[in-house]
């Protein structure tokens, strides 16, 4: 499911490339081709009686694995096409791809056993397979258990290649992991976080993870918390105004995502099918109040219960983008934080205690808008059975929306500058912060502080952990936070430890710090494999 509206022109994306050269000035051969021309050469192929061969990947690192895979497929027939993965939909965890999918084409055109390489911008192969039909579609011999395909993707794969009345092979020859390979020879991290992973490679830790995704499942999710329209106005700088001295931009395009409590509901909603969100938007008596936009944006799976605002619009924050690095030049508030009228908080405490009662854990994203008073804090800490909160400092409320509102919770999540500002120390080591002093303000077995670069510390009943980033490379840094705690929260209630909520934390953001606003949500399946391709 997308979290994106589009107006006007598309900000952003890779063109086709259909001639490549490398460094030293040579060329590919125009063996590096768009989808649409892939398909007219091999159809031309094909009328000739060339028998045609299809392999698809990754190929993010290339080895003499890949190397012999190629030629083993290259003798099934005339033609051999390579086609790779783009590297937005490629799903090996943080920091992949680690070369971009210009490059990767253009290292797999250099080898003589291929014929030709096209980027498919698709998480799968079958883009690749309608265009090319090939009568023989080859893949590694790790993908002989179609069961253990955790993706769905191979057997859809097969099927599609038969439809056009092809047959599937697998070599069975020397075999490499790109992953295990990166992660052990290459700086794609840093030494601290190396040195984490490195302790967990030789233990089990990566099944017990696999378990806990399996409960996370089975959880009864209430998510509580504001919409949030995140709205990006794509823009070029002119320069300075020859009047006055502001800086004059030119509007390119515009994006609208669903963020807040929305991003947070569709997070959980990938890791499972039980997820209910209340939320408030605006009165739609006053316009556009955006709630036909959140029913559609909302993960189908997921149920819906909406407060609205009297008198008031849904809260919407709009940010001047400058496209091709995504730099934010400046922010616009759209909303009314006054706290919602007595009748209309009387009956959001209603549906919120009558839903906390078949749920597992309830997940609080209290951005400070005006949707908690004290009354709905006290029902929270009553009546929910595992209770995750996180509460937000930003421009609209800094300094009013401090953590120790809540008088208990069950697991917190905040960031290093909402820590501070809670113990109101802004110079205190974050391991005495987390590790003394926001349990002196608040009843909590769980404390989680992100922050950024550094990644998160961790206290529960083992003490404070310090768990590196796992990843710097950082494209949008909105909803990260949100992420984060949507994936840390459900791992806590389904029973892991704290510094195992931090881990599958850490993987959330690292994930989302490579989307742009919300043009997607996490799923189990990315979670998994990134686990998987961190401890290769």
């Amino acid at each position: 499911m997308s979290g994106l509206h589009r107006r006007g022109i598309a900000a952003g994306g890779e063109p086709a490339v259909e001639r490549q050269r490398d460094s030293s000035g040579g060329a590919t051969g125009g063996k590096v081709v768009d989808l649409q021309r892939l398909a007219t050469i091999t159809d031309e192929r094909r009328a000739r009686g060339e028998r045609l061969v299809l392999c698809h990947g990754v190929f993010d690192l290339l080895h003499v694995g890949h190397l012999r895979h190629l030629k083993t497929a290259r003798s099934n027939g005339d033609i051999l096409v390579v086609t790779i993965t783009g590297d937005s939909y490629v799903n090996k965890g943080p920091g992949r791809p680690a070369f971009t999918s210009s490059l990767r084409a253009e290292v797999l055109a250099a080898l003589d056993v291929v014929d030709y390489v096209a980027v498919i911008e698709d998480p799968s192969a079958l883009k690749a397979i309608e265009a090319v039909k090939p009568h023989v579609y080859v893949k590694g011999g790790e993908y002989t258990d179609i069961k253990g395909d955790i993706t769905g993707k191979i057997a859809a794969e097969i099927e599609l290649v038969e439809r056009f009345g092809g047959t599937v092979q697998f070599t069975d020859d020397i075999t490499f992991s790109s992953s295990n390979l990166l992660n052990r020879h290459f700086d794609i991290q840093n030494t601290a976080t190396r040195a984490y992973l490195d302790t967990l490679r030789d233990t089990d830790f990566e099944q017990q993870f696999i378990r806990l995704l399996g409960k996370i499942s089975q959880l009864k999710i209430v998510v509580i918390g504001e919409t949030i329209i995140d709205r990006y106005v794509y823009v070029e700088a002119m320069g300075k105004s020859a009047k006055e001295n502001i800086l004059a931009t030119l509007r390119r395009d515009e994006e609208v995502f669903a963020g807040g409590a929305v991003a947070i509901a569709n997070h959980l909603a990938g890791l499972s099918p039980n997820v209910e969100l209340i939320t408030v938007v605006g009165d739609p008596a006053i316009g556009e109040n955006y709630e036909s936009f959140v029913r559609e944006r909302l993960d189908s799976s997921a149920k819906l219960s909406l407060i609205y605002r009297p008198d008031g619009p849904t809260v919407e924050k709009t940010r001047f983008v400058e496209p091709t690095y995504v730099r934010k030049l400046f922010e616009l508030y759209t909303m009314d934080d006054n706290p919602l009228p007595d009748s209309v908080q009387r009956k959001f405490r209603e549906t919120l205690s009558s839903k906390l009662k078949d749920a597992d854990i309830a997940i609080v994203c209290d951005f400070g808008h005006g949707f908690f008073d004290a009354e709905t804090v006290e029902l929270l800490e009553r009546e929910a059975r595992f209770l995750a909160v996180n509460v937000q400092s930003n421009a609209g409320n800094i300094g009013y929306n401090m953590l120790d509102k809540y008088a208990r919770a069950d697991f917190m999540c905040i960031d290093a500058m909402e820590a501070r500002l809670a113990v109101r120390d802004k110079h205190a080591d974050l391991v005495e912060v987390v590790g003394t002093h926001l349990p002196a303000l608040v009843d909590c077995a769980n404390f989680i502080v992100t922050h950024g670069r550094s990644g998160c510390f961790a206290k529960g009943k083992d003490g404070v952990v310090n768990m590196p980033a796992f990843s710097a490379s950082i494209v949008d840094t909105v909803g990260a936070g949100d992420a984060f705690f949507a994936v840390a929260a459900p791992c806590l209630a389904a029973g892991g430890n704290c510094e195992m909520a931090a881990f599958a934390g850490n993987i959330a953001g690292a994930l989302k710090i490579g989307i742009i606003g919300h043009r997607r949500y996490l799923t189990r399946l990315d979670i998994q494999r990134s686990v998987a391709a961190l401890l290769k």
